[in-house]
């Protein structure tokens, strides 16, 4: 066995697992973990940020964007606890990261020493945050743990894993043995009765409708074959835009789903928690909800579905489409009424003109596979129902944490992993200034993102909730910002003001033709509420 530092047991055995960036910080307890990265050379691209939480939603956007794992590396203590942001983003939106976090000396941990970035418990609050978590001790430890995070990575629901490296650790030298990749823990025989129920279920079914989350990801093929046997509707809200590519006839966004839910007489939920349906829009006896997940946990977390199925999307549903082969596909009548609930939606939508003109500007602009970061502000709130995604993977949203300020980090991660893909992020003032810093991260790196700021001036959509929602009191949602231009100019990106869809479209197409970092700032006034089509009646119960 090769003698080596624990630094280097840990960075070789993330080459094992096809690790070939780290974002990260760097800082005294990780020293070591530097040094065994530099000695890997170009094997291993390090890309640094400005800012702890930079780094993390980096990583955070790199699996998002491509579901492959990406890591990223801070110190512990106040450097730990500034990704636990993007860290919690993960955790709810099924993120496969990796974080490799440091630590004080392991003789010190948990004596209170009061030494350099300590914490009480750290490794407890990086479990509460991850899937599987645990504390390389010796060199010899790296390997086997590496493995075991990316099994966990790779097995059953995807979410963070967590690894953390005591600097004594990292410096020691032992014999290390490296260890291969495990393999996933295999997959439990699917319940072949409960698949049967479910399709005779469907197959009587007269108003039928399917649900997709991010669970449902890598089963678009799979959703679009089983959505034309049954002639189904397909809805999605934030993570599963794209599943089923939004020009679709049966594919609609959550205000089409509120419809059909008040006539679905079954629905089949696949990776997707249901949160909104079940708990705001109503449940009858008339209902009968069929849950795909992977996880067991969530097949009655919110409500005892008539049958649940536990497995892989894309493999259970294969089975489903299986079972109703002997159904006509796309038939007239189904088809048609999803039409007409597609086109009722367009018109409804119309009330939001300002933010639909700014997303088609986006959309026109960018190929079927560029990707958008959604942001919460009014443009992206809207996007929700009105960006019309074509692909999975292509609208990338922090699903129930609603992470503000996130947008501009994980774009750069995002565009990082995807290479020659388009990304764009849509900001709003106030969030876009949450990580302003990580633009020079952009031009460090050559990360030719383009981030987009509505300007309002505010914190608009508490400001707008203030003003309608409590008569006015508003309160704490003005900003002062900067010049955004002279901005983009001091970091040395181009940067561009426009007014009006048509001149984004434009700037949108030279920013994408020039592949570098790019500024665009849209100063906006109060827009038409979109809450009208996210908080939604109760239409049925």
């Amino acid at each position: 066995m090769p003698l080596m530092s624990g630094g280097d047991a840990v960075v070789r055995s993330l080459l094992g697992h096809g690790v070939r960036a780290i974002y990260c910080l760097p800082g005294v307890q990780s020293d070591h973990l530097f040094n065994a990265m530099f000695d890997v050379g170009d094997a291993l691209q390090i890309v640094h940020t400005r800012h702890e939480q930079g780094a993390a939603y980096m990583a955070l956007g790199a699996t998002l964007a491509t579901s492959r794992p990406a890591v990223y590396s801070v110190v512990p203590g106040p450097g730990f606890l500034n990704t636990t942001a993007a860290l919690a983003t993960a955790h709810s939106t099924g993120a496969r990261v990796l974080a490799l976090i440091g630590q004080i000396p392991s003789k010190a941990i948990g004596k209170g020493h009061g030494l350099l970035h300590e914490i009480p418990d750290q490794i407890g609050i990086l479990r509460t945050l991850t899937k599987w978590a645990d504390r390389v001790g010796t060199p010899a430890d790296a390997p086997s743990l590496v493995a075991r995070a990316f099994r966990e990575l790779n097995t059953a629901r995807a979410r963070p894993v967590g690894l953390e490296v005591p600097p004594d650790m990292l410096a020691a030298r032992a014999e290390v043995a490296l260890t291969a990749p495990l393999a996933p823990e295999p997959e439990p025989a699917l319940d072949e009765d409960a698949i049967a129920r479910a399709a005779a279920l469907l197959a009587k079914a007269e108003c039928p409708v399917i649900f997709v989350g991010g669970g449902a990801n890598e089963a678009a093929a799979e959703v679009r074959a089983l959505a034309e046997r049954l002639t189904a509707p397909v809805v999605s809200y934030r993570r599963g835009k794209g599943v089923l590519d939004e020009r679709h006839p049966l594919s609609h966004t959550s205000p089409g789903g509120h419809a059909l839910w008040a006539k679905a007489d079954v629905v089949l939920a696949a990776g997707t928690r249901l949160l909104l349906p079940v708990t705001a829009w109503g449940v009858d006896d008339k209902l009968k909800i069929i849950k795909l997940d992977i996880d067991a946990d969530e097949i009655e977390r919110l409500r005892k579905p008539e049958i649940g199925l536990v497995g892989d999307c894309a493999r259970v549903l294969r089975r489903l489409t299986e079972h109703l082969a002997h159904l006509p596909a796309m038939r007239p009548e189904r088809l048609a009424m999803s039409r007409a609930v597609k086109e009722k939606v367009a018109a409804d939508l119309a009330v939001l003109a300002p933010q639909l003109g700014y997303l088609r500007a986006i959309r026109d602009v960018l190929p079927d596979n560029g990707v958008v970061i959604d942001e919460l502000t009014q443009v992206g709130y809207c996007g929700r129902s009105a960006y019309e995604a074509r692909a999975p993977r292509t609208y990338i949203s922090s699903g129930y944490q609603g992470t503000l300020g996130w947008g501009v980090a994980t774009a750069l991660g995002a565009k990082h992993a995807l290479g020659d893909v388009p990304v764009i992020a849509i900001s709003g003032d106030g969030g876009f200034m949450f990580n302003v810093q990580e633009l020079a991260t952009a031009v460090r790196h050559r990360i030719p993102v383009v981030v987009i700021v509505f300007n309002d001036g505010a914190y608009g959509n508490v400001r707008n909730m203030q003003k309608s929602l409590h008569g006015n009191r508003v309160i704490g949602s003005d900003l002062a910002n900067p010049d955004f231009m002279k901005l983009a100019d001091s970091f040395g990106i181009s940067g561009h003001r426009v007014t009006g869809p048509e001149a984004l479209r434009r700037a949108l197409e030279t920013s994408l033709a020039k592949n570098e970092p790019t500024l665009i700032e849209v100063p906006c006034g109060d827009m038409p509420s979109p809450w009208q089509f996210i908080d939604m009646p109760k239409v049925r119960g």
